[in-house]
């Protein structure tokens, strides 16, 4: 029996147990889902066992663990080293969700016809790196596994890896290979697949303002003492220009910018503007001025606040002037932006424009560098390859405006180009409510993914 026969015949439990998979909250930013992101990190490795891996262990680190296997067929045969995340973004706002975020339906949809998993981390990322396990266990069956492979899973990826740099440089030569898989990325579509070959960094940061010493009637003190949260909306809006241009001084220093030639060739993925804005229901893209849709998720930094709060928002009114107001703020970045550098320009930049009526604090939660992968290595070609056996058109290489930190992290530590291998659509609602995952692409992902080890073994002996 061929890897792609077993993959039919055994599609209902391939399915059924990506499915209890998500039904694991493991949620990773928030504590009360600990147990939970512990339970899913037992879950993944008794996957590995199952499928046949002669090593498969919890590795320990100073946050949630590390999910380590291989099967060494052949020290002489091409190793591949497969990373994805099995923790998952918080679920709110729950209200907004059509169905449980943990107890997972299938449902028909415009873009998946044939169905879509609705579950949180349906697509990001345990249905992606699930594909990698059940690929796995379908060559190890059929005796088509055509070269050594490595899996490391990690727990922590939705809250900035923290502890990733260390494992993975205290662990460089178990980890050696000679390709990393990485499916946390998206395709144009079924009829256009593509190969993410970059990707943005991030520096995640949250400022609070704080006026008075405690909330305030704001008919005795309206209008005579500062209400932070009209200070922090002016602070925020002053940090783009009319152009959507970021006002902070030094930002665009060392923003890497692409030749014409690589904006024409990036402009010919498939792209319908009316089509895009029909999806989210608007009626005009947003953005900086002078480059299109695809530069602007691709190849520009960004800034852009993910929260603010502060003061009454109970039912009912309260006339107060809160004391505090609060805000975390994204900033996305290119090659060759340092997020450490970015984030201390932000927050020098945030308390100087800060009036004298108010306090600034400035926190930095997280970041990782952006990074660039070659379309013209072994790796891609057998990449690119697959996609053309299993879609019958080839792959499309493309910029994703996401960050994955463990991308640069492989690249100076490892010494190699990951492969960013997705198979989800950028309509899956990746972090929002209803996120979903095609069926059809869960399916398709695990093919590919065996014909890549075949293809990757014949074109390392060529």
């Amino acid at each position: 029996m061929s890897a792609a026969a077993f993959i039919e015949k055994n599609k209902d439990r391939f399915l059924n147990e990506l499915l209890d998979l998500l039904r694991i909250p493991s949620v990773s930013a928030d504590p009360k889902f600990k147990n939970d992101v512990f339970a899913a990190a037992n879950f993944v490795k008794e996957s590995l066992e199952k499928a046949g891996a002669d090593v498969a262990e919890i590795c320990e680190t100073a946050g949630y663990p590390i999910v380590y296997g291989e099967k060494i067929i052949d020290p002489s045969l091409p190793t591949v080293l497969v990373y994805g995340h099995y923790d998952v973004q918080p679920a709110d706002p729950y209200e907004l969700w059509d169905s449980p975020p943990f107890e997972p339906v299938i449902k028909k949809t415009a873009a998946h016809p044939e169905g879509a998993i609705f579950a949180r981390g349906s697509a990001d990322d345990k249905g992606q790196f699930y594909m990698h396990v059940k690929a796995f266990e379908a060559m190890m069956a059929t005796g088509e596994l055509t070269c050594n492979v490595k899996f490391m899973i990690e727990g922590e990826e939705e809250v900035g890896s923290d502890n990733l740099d260390a494992f993975v440089i205290a662990n460089k030569e178990r980890l050696k290979a000679d390709v990393i898989l990485i499916s946390d990325t998206h395709m144009i579509s079924m009829q256009d697949p593509s190969i993410t070959v970059g990707l943005r960094g991030m520096a995640y940061m949250e400022v609070e303002v704080t006026g008075a010493n405690r909330d305030l009637h704001s008919g005795t003190y309206g209008g005579a003492v500062a209400n932070p949260i009209n200070v922090l909306c002016k602070m925020i809006a002053s940090l783009k220009d009319e152009n959507e241009h970021i006002t902070i001084p030094g930002f665009y220093d060392k923003v890497q910018e692409l030749a014409e030639e690589q904006r024409k060739r990036l402009n010919e993925a498939p792209f319908e503007l009316k089509e895009y804005q029909d999806k989210l229901d608007i009626e005009s893209v947003h953005g900086e001025k002078d480059y299109t849709t695809i530069e602007r998720v691709g190849i520009r930094p960004t800034l852009d606040v993910n929260g603010i709060w502060g003061g009454y928002t109970g039912e009912g009114a309260k006339t107060v002037l809160p004391s505090k107001a609060f805000a975390k703020i994204s900033m996305r970045l290119v090659p060759d932006q340092d997020w450490h550098e970015i984030a201390k320009l932000f927050e020098d930049h945030f308390k100087s424009i800060a009036p004298k009526s108010v306090k600034v604090k400035v926190k930095k939660h997280h970041g990782g560098a952006p990074a660039v992968v070659s379309d013209s290595s072994v790796g891609y070609r057998a990449a690119e390859a697959a996609m053309e056996e299993t879609f019958g058109k080839r792959p499309i290489p493309t910029r994703e405006g996401g960050s994955i930190p463990i991308v640069a992290l492989f690249q100076k530590e490892l010494g190699s180009d990951p492969i960013l291998f997705g198979f989800g659509l950028d309509t899956d609602a990746l972090h929002s409510p209803n996120e979903h995952y095609g069926v059809k692409n869960y399916f398709i992902g695990i093919e590919t993914i065996a014909a890549f080890f075949r293809h990757f073994r014949n074109l390392n002996q060529q």
